[in-house]
């Protein structure tokens, strides 16, 4: 079994709170600027130290494709409804059955892109990475499932609008040289019976989009929308095979067409994985794609692990992809 052709990368969000006793300089300036002891620009300051903090750690541990971590993100939602017009911001939600929760955006009017959310960012990720980074922007199922729709009044309506606004998003992420992007859809696997509509969405979200397209899913398994998901015009599909534990048996049932994404490190779990234990999965994800399609990962984001798991987690992921390209060798 061929395993020479592993990569490495992660899903999304990496911890913003450092090791104790540094200090938290992002906790922190987020309270000053609540309290307006602090200036937006001090805080973008902040952010982008911290983003390049999360660089280095990630470049270090040796992972191959990262994120920016994610620093700016509020949650999983908020960063791009406040970059939409069309929303407001409501309370407190739990983001699916986490222990995490988001601010609902609301669509009170109608949804519409005006400029580039995420762009800048990417910029800034890329020229200060020693490594290639990926942009991730959150999809706009996912988006629609978890906001309230005070406007539209058709759930199918909602979902084509976000689709055909963060369209635009991509563009201008492909416009800022980005030769990757990531979409988070987790709402697929909590709304299996919408998959035709989730897939009119897919089509409108991509559709001219040149860079290479990764569709990531996590919280669960893809009974129900598998093998029909092959379909979508994406390069990579991430799983989550922790929670979505079943995912090693539904893929066995017809062949894997794409790059697979294999999340196998636990992200919502302080145990730290062995090399040998995640040697042993890549060696088991190459039996469903050829290894040079593998990309390994963690099975979602890692942002709410202490850093030094995250860390420790990304060193292991690393190692054991080591390991078992030097199995094979």
């Amino acid at each position: 079994m061929e395993v020479r052709g592993l990569k490495t990368t992660v899903v999304g969000s990496y911890p913003k709170i450092p090791d104790p006793p540094a200090p938290g300089r992002w906790r922190t300036s987020v309270e000053k600027l609540q309290r307006g002891e602090i200036s937006p620009a001090d805080m973008h300051r902040v952010e982008e130290e911290v983003t390049e903090e999360v660089l280095r750690e990630q470049a270090d541990a040796g992972v191959e494709v990262p994120t920016d971590g994610q620093i700016r993100w509020e949650d999983g939602l908020t960063y791009f409804a406040r970059g939409l017009t069309g929303f407001t911001i409501n309370g407190l939600q739990r983001y699916f059955d986490t222990n995490v929760y988001y601010r609902q955006p609301v669509a009170s009017a109608e949804v519409a892109w005006r400029a580039p959310i995420s762009a800048a960012d990417y910029t800034f990720a890329a020229a200060h990475s020693p490594r290639p980074v990926k942009p991730v922007v959150t999809g706009p199922f996912t988006l629609a499932v978890l906001s309230r729709d005070e406007f539209y009044g058709n759930p199918d309506q909602f979902v084509m609008a976000l689709a055909g606004a963060l369209n635009r998003e991509l563009r201008a992420l492909v416009q800022a040289g980005a030769p990757l992007i990531q979409v988070d859809e987790p709402g697929l696997l909590v709304h299996r019976d919408r998959f035709p509509l989730f897939r009119r969405a897919m089509d409108a979200l991509w559709d001219g989009i040149t860079a290479r397209r990764a569709l990531y899913t996590y919280f669960g398994h893809v009974e129900g929308v598998y093998p029909a998901i092959l379909d979508l015009p994406v390069d990579i599909l991430g799983l989550d095979f922790v929670a979505g534990h079943r995912n090693w048996e539904i893929l066995r049932r017809a062949p894997f067409t794409k790059e697979l994404g294999l999340g196998i490190l636990d992200a919502r779990n302080t145990r730290v994985e062995t090399p040998e234990e995640v040697a042993a999965a890549c060696r088991k994800g190459a039996e469903l794609v050829p290894a040079a399609s593998l990309h390994v990962g963690p099975s979602a984001g890692l942002e709410f692990l202490p850093r030094r798991v995250a860390r420790k987690k990304l060193e292991a992921l690393v190692a054991g992809v080591r390991r078992a390209k030097e199995g094979a060798a």
